[in-house]
């Protein structure tokens, strides 16, 4: 029998609102979840676009002043969808007020900050996630199992590389995510953070230390008309705005049990569009994935008779595998929106005490310490840095 229903209220109205609502609505529909879920209040700067949003997605009201909503008795969770310079104001303040909170990735916009918000996570009862969604990606969960039964062995490289080519044009527009105040930074923060929760949650291994480079390849860009999504359609002859974070990273990264990484993140890799990949090699077998062919795995078994080793395709749609089992019959795909319904589901089962909260606040702090490092090891013309250890 379910308990009393979770009043969600969230916060932002743009590309990552829009997958949240979706993901808020479909959940229940699927999934046998311990509570109801109730879409109560979306939050929003402007009050006609967010009535609009929430008409739209399927809230019951909308307000633009999210301090009143996270104050108000009749809200249990918050989902946090905003830049990433307002995450550490509103996630601490929620928080403080009992509630439940989801958070977009990465935690926030400085190490500091992300700190202060798992010291009041420590503080609270409520449940505090970040939304690292790519985990839950069936095919990842699945070679999470593979690992962590030894199949691979003991891991020597990991390798990672998240290319998308939204920004390849040099007049694509200017939006927040160009602008470090609000961002952070740019593809390191935005995708690279993925890349980086990815590896070492599949290794359950630590990243101790970097050596990186940043690479900024448009200074400016042209201001938008209006903004759909990540693009817009930019003014001619517009004011250019000064691109304030990087285009691209690269760098090398030693894990604490000895395994050698290798990460790639750019918003500039002309002709790819999300390819979200990883390998892990071992001494055992290896394991390959690209988001871009997010229902398969790619599996080597190295303890086989040499005569019949080779990467084996497995097509991740069973119902033995991870959250597959819920949708479609076998050989039915998935696609990018069920990775944020699974993190939804997780994130009420962790509500009731069903589940463990994966990943906590604590967590995404262990992201973002080796983003500072990658920083900090850019800024010193690539010197190896160690990360920041968390004692």
């Amino acid at each position: 029998m379910r308990t009393r229903t979770l009043r969600i209220a969230m916060i932002g109205t743009g590309f990552m609102g829009r997958m949240h609502s979706h993901a808020w609505r479909t959940a229940p529909r699927f999934f046998d979840l311990p509570r109801d879920v109730e879409l109560t209040t979306l939050v929003g700067r402007n009050g006609v676009v967010t009535e609009r949003a929430a008409t739209e997605l399927g809230w019951l009201e909308h307000a633009t002043d999210w301090r009143d909503v996270v104050a108000r008795d009749d809200i249990d969770g918050i989902d946090i969808c905003t830049p990433g310079d307002s995450h550490a104001e509103i996630a601490i303040a929620a928080l403080a007020a009992g509630k439940h909170v989801l958070c977009e990735k990465p935690l926030a916009n400085s190490l500091a900050e992300a700190e202060d918000m798992a010291k009041a996570a420590d503080r609270s009862d409520a449940v505090a996630m970040c939304g690292f969604s790519y985990r839950r990606t069936p095919a990842l969960a699945y070679a999470r199992e593979l690992i962590r039964e030894g199949r691979v062995g003991n891991i020597r490289h990991v390798r990672a590389q998240y290319l998308q080519d939204w920004l390849s044009d040099p007049d694509a527009p200017y939006t927040w995510r160009l602008d470090r105040d609000r961002a952070g930074s740019g593809a390191l923060g935005d995708i690279g953070a993925h890349s980086i929760d990815t590896a070492q949650w599949l290794a359950g291994d630590e990243i101790v230390g970097v050596s990186a480079a940043l690479q900024t390849f448009v200074v400016s860009r042209p201001v938008m008309e209006s903004q759909q999504g990540l693009g817009g359609i930019a003014v001619a002859d517009a004011e250019r705005m000064p691109v304030t974070v990087d285009d691209a990273v690269a760098f090398t990264a030693r894990f604490r049990g000895g395994a050698f990484g290798v990460f790639e993140a750019t918003r500039m890799a002309t002709g790819r569009r999300n390819a979200n990949r990883i390998e892990i090699n071992g001494d055992r077998g290896a394991i390959s994935f690209d988001f871009e062919r997010m229902n398969e795995l790619e599996f080597f078994d190295a303890t086989l008779p040499k005569s019949e080793q080779g990467f084996r395709r497995i097509q991740v749609t069973n119902a033995e595998h991870p959250y597959a089992g819920a949708w479609w019959p076998v050989g039915h795909g998935l696609g990018y929106e069920h990775l944020f319904t699974h993190q939804a589901v997780d994130f009420v089962r962790a509500v009731a005490g069903e589940a463990a909260t994966e990943p906590t606040f604590a967590d995404a702090v262990v992201v973002q310490r080796v983003l500072a490092a990658v920083e900090k090891s850019a800024a010193e013309d690539s010197r190896f840095t160690p990360v920041e250890s968390s004692n």
